[in-house]
């Protein structure tokens, strides 16, 4: 679909142009955690926020607009962070009828792109308010004491009790891992949703942690996660939702749960 463009100098004055995208095979996240395409273990996808989307209508006047997009789990790519920047900087000299049209080309562009339809929305400024940033959800687990000096996942950390069930809702805002290609920090905070043995939540704080120096995309450090969780507690039900910090004026918030829900495009103060 085009050439990694992390990490190069590149024109963002280029015209429209679908072919900056590049899309990169799920599977290629997957083959380590076990993830069998075929029989996913989770339901769930990515949403995206586009902070700064931007257009000429019919008579040359510039539109400003957040576009919402939500990739579907199963969709056979994911697509790259710098190309999506650089493909909507190309629509900032491309001249639309409508909102409604460049919401068409969003979807058709970025479907051709990840192998599967996308959903887009596009939030022109009067309906920007919806964007005001909220406290997660659960029981924040930052204060908890912890000692800890593992800095690459160590699911080992895991511990649950089995004889005790439990329903809970956590979220931290420790999540720090790396970008697989430029090593740059990508901080975000994640929502842990669970129903069955009780975890021993400072252990699961510590696991949080341990992603600190893990070099990996966001999907797939979700995707990890929800692997991880579901491998050494048992979960009858788990939801693992992270949401980065945005670069470039896109965030980006992988949703893996084992109950088929539309979530929720809700923004934290971080972000």
């Amino acid at each position: 679909m085009g050439e990694l463009l992390l990490g190069k100098e590149v024109d963002y004055d280029a015209p429209y142009n679908p072919g900056l995208l590049c899309a990169i095979p799920r599977a290629l996240g997957r083959a380590e955690l076990g993830i069998d395409a075929a029989a996913l273990p989770f339901f769930g996808c990515d949403i995206w926020n586009a902070y700064e989307l931007s257009w000429l209508d019919a008579a040359g006047k510039p539109i400003v607009a957040i576009a919402e997009l939500r990739i579907p789990v199963d969709s056979a790519c994911l697509v790259e962070s710098k190309s999506l920047k650089l493909y909507l900087n190309s629509l900032n000299q491309h001249r639309f009828t409508s909102a409604a049209a460049v919401c068409a080309a969003l979807e058709s562009d970025l479907g051709a792109c990840v192998g599967s339809a996308v959903a887009v929305e596009l939030y022109l400024p009067d309906r920007w308010a919806q964007f005001e940033a909220r406290v997660p959800p659960g029981t924040c687990l930052d204060d908890l004491p912890l000692a800890i000096d593992r800095y690459t996942p160590a699911p080992e950390l895991l511990t649950a009790a089995p004889d005790v069930i439990v329903s809970r809702c956590w979220f931290s805002r420790l999540l720090r891992s790396r970008c697989p290609v430029t090593g740059q920090p990508d901080w975000g905070t994640v929502v842990v949703e669970y129903e069955g043995p009780e975890i021993d939540a400072a252990a699961l704080l510590s696991y949080i942690v341990s992603f600190r120096q893990h070099q990996e995309f966001h999907e797939h450090c979700v995707e990890r996660m929800f692997i991880d969780i579901s491998r050494h507690c048992r979960p009858h039900l788990l939801t693992v939702y992270a949401r980065y910090l945005r670069r470039g004026g896109l965030d980006i918030n992988p949703y893996r749960s084992s109950a088929a829900a539309a979530p929720q495009n809700i923004r934290f103060f971080q972000q």
